[in-house]
C-alpha cells in the first residue's frame, strides 16, 4: 500500500462545522506537540478553550473574504496536503509550503439545511461547502502521507494510534479513513445534485429530480462473495466490511425519457 515509512504527524489543520469532540481532540493533539491550524469558528472555539492555534489567514498571509466563501483555497494549504513526501520537498521548500500531516474537516450541513420547510434556494446555495470537500479530497488522495478525519467518531481511534506510536497513524488506518472521505464526499455531492435537480424553472420543487443518486452501505457479504474470497488471495489489511457502493440511477417510476433529462409523466 505504502512503501515509505509512516509519516510522523507534526502539523494539523482543523476546520469543522460539527464541533462535537473537537476541543478534547485538539487539546490532546496539542499535548502531543502538534502545531494546530484552524479557521473561523473552529479557531475561535479552540482559542476560547485555551488551546494555541494559528489562524489559516495568518498562516497563508491571505485574509478570509467573501463572507467566508474564500478561506482555505491557497497553495500553502493545498500544497501542504498534496505534497508527496520524498518527491516534492524541493518545490515545497522553494515556495515555503510546510507539510500538513493531519486534516480534520466536516462539511456544512447541506442535507439538514434543505430538509427545512422554509429553506430557500439562495440559503441552500450558501450551504454548499467548497473549501471543505477540496481539502478532504486532497488529503485523501495523498493518504500515503496525510491522515484525514471526516467523522468525529474516528477521533479516539486516530488519537489512540498517535499516542501509542509516537504521533504516527498506520498505513491501514490512513487508507481506511481516505476511503471514508470519498464515500462522504460522494454522498454530499449526491445530496446537492438531488436537490438542485428538483428545482423547477418557475421556482417550485419537482418530487422527481432530473437524476437521483443513492448510496448503499454493505451490511453483509454474500455466500458467493465469501466462497470467492476463500479461493482468492487475502485482502489488504485496510479493507473494511462496511464498504460503500454509490449508484447513479434513474427512478423507475415515473418512467424516464432517455432522450432528455426531465422525467416523462406517467400515463
Amino acid at each position: 500500500m505504502n512503501a515509505t515509512p509512516a509519516p510522523t504527524i507534526r502539523r494539523a489543520l482543523l476546520s469543522v462545522s460539527d464541533k462535537t469532540g473537537i476541543v478534547d481532540f485538539a487539546r490532546a493533539l496539542h499535548d502531543l506537540g502538534i502545531e494546530l491550524l484552524s479557521t473561523g469558528g473552529t479557531a475561535k472555539l479552540l482559542n476560547d478553550s485555551g488551546i494555541p492555534v494559528i489562524e489559516v489567514a495568518d498562516y497563508t498571509g491571505f485574509p478570509e473574504m467573501m463572507d467566508g466563501r474564500l478561506k482555505t483555497l491557497h497553495p500553502r494549504i493545498h500544497g501542504g496536503l498534496l505534497g508527496r513526501r520524498g518527491q516534492d520537498e524541493a518545490a515545497m521548500k522553494q515556495h515555503n509550503i510546510p507539510p500538513i500531516d493531519l486534516l480534520v474537516v466536516n462539511l456544512y450541513p447541506f442535507e439538514a439545511t434543505v430538509a427545512k420547510p422554509d429553506c430557500t434556494l439562495p440559503h441552500a446555495i450558501e450551504n454548499i461547502d467548497i473549501g471543505g470537500p477540496t481539502m478532504l479530497r486532497a488529503a485523501a488522495k495523498n493518504h500515503a502521507a496525510v491522515t484525514v478525519v471526516v467523522d468525529a467518531g474516528d477521533y479516539a481511534r486516530v488519537l489512540g494510534e498517535m499516542q501509542a506510536q509516537h504521533s504516527v497513524v498506520s498505513d491501514a488506518t490512513r487508507f481506511d479513513l481516505a476511503v471514508k472521505v470519498f464515500e462522504h464526499t460522494a454522498r454530499y455531492d449526491s445530496a446537492i445534485a438531488n436537490y438542485l435537480g428538483s428545482i423547477q424553472t418557475e421556482g417550485g420543487r419537482d418530487p422527481f429530480p432530473r437524476t437521483y443518486s443513492v448510496q448503499f452501505s454493505k451490511a453483509q457479504r454474500s455466500m458467493s462473495s465469501r466462497n470467492q474470497r476463500k479461493r482468492a488471495s487475502p485482502p489488504p489489511a485496510s479493507y473494511r466490511a462496511r464498504n460503500c457502493l454509490t449508484i447513479m440511477s434513474r427512478i423507475p417510476t415515473p418512467r424516464w425519457n432517455a432522450s432528455r433529462a426531465s422525467p416523462r409523466r406517467p400515463v
